[in-house]
This record gives structure tokens, C-alpha cells and sequence, in this order.
């Protein structure tokens, strides 16, 4: 069942929503145009408008993304649909940093929203476990954290170097990231928000969270709640991954423990996920990186990517073209129609028009 997120108001019904795209690096240029087919495919009423940024615009010309980018996607766009960034060609990597990390700080996109669902048992590596064992999702705060690069070194290249990363976590971007888990949670028919921190030792952040988290549940009494230490939140992901609902974190935890989340779901290559800021434009990416060695052999797993574009169009409002999309993908998964890291023979472009096909149908 898909999961909705929050409606963004957008044009009448009559038009196609228009949907932005970076493809970018790496097998983002093969899964993203595959994924595109299959929601063609659907008979979803939206537009695509594709975009060059990545590593090839930028060493050809110095671009990143144009300076009235983000005003433009956000000005001009129901959401924005991006492949993959990071290639070895740019050492520094400063165009994936700018595009990526950009939109999701420039545009506020502060709730990483990242659903955990197992489509078939055999995907999971944890012995005996079923569909109903993994079906939880994490919300990610987005736009503070140690993300917000301040910091600095002294001494470089000294034996008395010293670095500092600064993790930065205000009153307001904690509160607005704990409210939304609560919504999504009521949303979704879910019934337990669990935010994890480390608050028995990063005493100031962690008080914070605490604080708001107490304060913001006395609004959600439908909903239970429940607190753990992230260290504890990793083993119960592999012990009972069956009592988690709604977790919610940090940035950097966040962005440790979903990898973890998805290996109980077949592997980062079954990954969806969705950049929120509710009632503005917002960001989907599938999140298994570029895979500069695999990159254009027609290896890469579409079903990220896929199950990505299923989740905007939920987002946008198209729920009905979303749950034929995804159901397209778990029928392919239990067919054994997908690609090499998660136990089939086809290629990107065979796997993806397989779903495809199952999708016009």
C-alpha cells in the first residue's frame, strides 16, 4: 500500500502536471529515463521537463545549476525527479553538492522521507522474516545538522591539527520535522512515532529533541510514542524490525540508519525516497548513488528508481497511477524479473520495460 506523504495544490486536474528532471551522473542517466517510461506507461497525466545538469555540463562549460535554478523549479514545478550525482571526473565533486545538496537546502526541503517495505521475503537478509516484519518508514530532518558544513580546521597537515564539525539543530527545524512525522504518521494509519537521538551524550542537541518531542506528542494523543537511543534503534532494526512505525531523526542518523533500513528491504537499489517541504515543490530521488562501475552496462536496478517515481505521483495526487506502478514492481520482484543484486538476470532496460509492460496493462 503506498504511503501517502502531504498534497501539493497544483494545476486543475485537466492538465499534466509538469515534473522536473536531473538525471545526472552515472547510472542516474540509465534508471531515471527507464523509471520515466514506466510512469508513461501508467497514463499518468504529467509532463516532463529534463534539465543537463551533472558532471558532464559541468566540465563542459563550469555550470553547476544557473543562479535563478531553484527559484525556477520551485516557481515552475509540481516535483522535481533526480537520478543520481557524483562522478570521478569531478574529484571535489562541488556540482553534486551544489545541485543536490542545493535544492534541499535552498528550497527547504527539510523532511527526508524514506518508506521501508519489504515486496518479498527472499529480498531480506534476516532469517525468517515476512512482508509484515518490514513495513515502517523514517523520517530524516533534512537542512541542519553536522550538513550544514560549519567548522574548520587549525593546524592543517600538523601533529596538533585540530577539526571541528559543528552540528546545528534549532528550535524550529526540530519542531517542524517532529510535527510532520506526527502528520504523516495520522495520515497513514500508522500508530507509533519513535524518535531516536543520542541524547545520554550529546547532552545540548539531544535535550533539544527531547524537549520538542514531548511537547509537540501532547497534540498527537491518537498516536503512541516511544524514544531510543540510535545505537539501540540499529539492533532493533535487525532484532524486531516489526514494532518500528514511524521513526523519526537527526540528519546524520538519519542518513546512517536508512542505509541499514534498506538492506532489510533487498538493498540500496530498492530504495525510494522523497526531499518534503509540504505545500511547496519537492525533491524524489532514488538513493543508491551514481555506481561509476557499473554505469552504462545496463546493470543497475530500476525498481529504486521506479518505486521513486511511484511515490511523487502519490505526492502530486496521483495515488491510483502510483499503486499500479508499484504493484507492477512487486509483481516483477515475485516473478523474479529484476536485476543482478537482488537475485535475477535482466538488465536495467529488460527489468524496467517488463514493469512497464505489467504497468499499460
Amino acid at each position: 500500500m503506498l504511503t501517502a506523504v502531504f498534497l501539493l495544490s497544483s494545476s486543475p486536474v485537466t492538465n499534466k502536471k509538469p515534473i522536473a528532471v536531473v538525471a545526472g551522473d552515472g547510472i542516474g542517466k540509465e534508471v531515471i529515463p527507464n523509471a520515466i517510461e514506466v510512469v508513461k506507461a501508467s497514463g499518468a497525466a504529467v509532463e516532463f521537463t529534463h534539465f543537463d545538469w551533472g558532471a558532464d555540463r559541468h566540465l563542459a562549460d563550469g555550470t553547476t545549476i544557473p543562479p535563478d535554478a531553484f527559484q525556477m523549479l520551485a516557481r515552475d514545478f509540481d516535483a522535481i525527479f533526480v537520478g543520481a550525482l557524483g562522478d570521478p571526473r569531478v574529484p571535489t565533486n562541488i556540482h553534486a553538492k551544489e545541485i543536490l545538496l542545493g535544492m534541499r537546502f535552498k528550497m527547504d526541503l527539510y523532511a527526508n522521507v524514506r518508506p521501508v517495505r519489504l515486496l518479498d521475503a527472499s529480498l531480506c537478509p534476516l532469517k525468517n522474516a515476512t512482508t509484515a516484519d518490514i513495513n515502517f518508514t523514517v523520517i530524516r530532518e533534512n537542512t541542519e545538522g553536522v550538513y550544514m558544513d560549519m567548522g574548520g580546521v587549525f593546524k592543517f597537515g600538523t601533529p596538533d591539527e585540530l577539526a571541528t564539525q559543528e552540528d546545528i539543530n534549532t528550535r524550529k527545524g526540530v519542531e517542524r520535522v517532529i510535527r510532520f512525522a506526527f502528520e504523516y504518521a495520522r495520515s497513514n494509519g500508522r500508530k507509533k512515532v519513535l524518535m531516536s537521538d543520542k541524547s545520554n551524550v550529546m547532552t545540548y542537541a539531544g535535550g533539544l529533541w527531547q524537549r520538542v518531542f514531548k511537547e509537540v506528542a501532547k497534540e498527537y494523543p491518537d498516536i503512541n510514542t516511544q524514544h531510543m537511543y540510535v545505537d539501540a534503534l540499529c539492533l532493533q532494526m535487525i532484532r524486531q524490525p516489526q514494532s518500528l512505525d514511524v521513526v523519526v531523526t537527526n540528519n546524520m542518523f538519519g542518513d546512517i540508519i536508512t542505509d541499514l533500513a534498506a538492506a532489510l528491504q533487498g538493498g540500496l537499489g530498492m530504495a525510494a525516497s522523497g526531499n518534503i517541504h509540504p505545500g511547496r515543490t519537492s525533491m524524489f530521488e532514488p538513493v543508491h548513488g551514481s555506481a561509476p562501475p557499473i554505469a552504462g552496462k545496463n546493470m543497475a536496478n530500476p525498481m529504486g528508481a521506479i518505486l521513486t517515481a511511484a511515490m511523487m505521483l502519490a505526492h502530486i495526487g496521483l495515488a491510483a497511477e502510483a499503486q499500479k506502478i508499484e504493484d507492477a514492481v512487486t509483481q516483477a520482484v515475485r516473478e523474479k524479473k529484476k536485476t543482478a543484486d537482488v537475485g535475477g538476470s535482466m538488465g536495467t532496460r529488460e527489468c524496467a520495460a517488463w514493469i512497464g509492460e505489467r504497468v499499460a496493462r
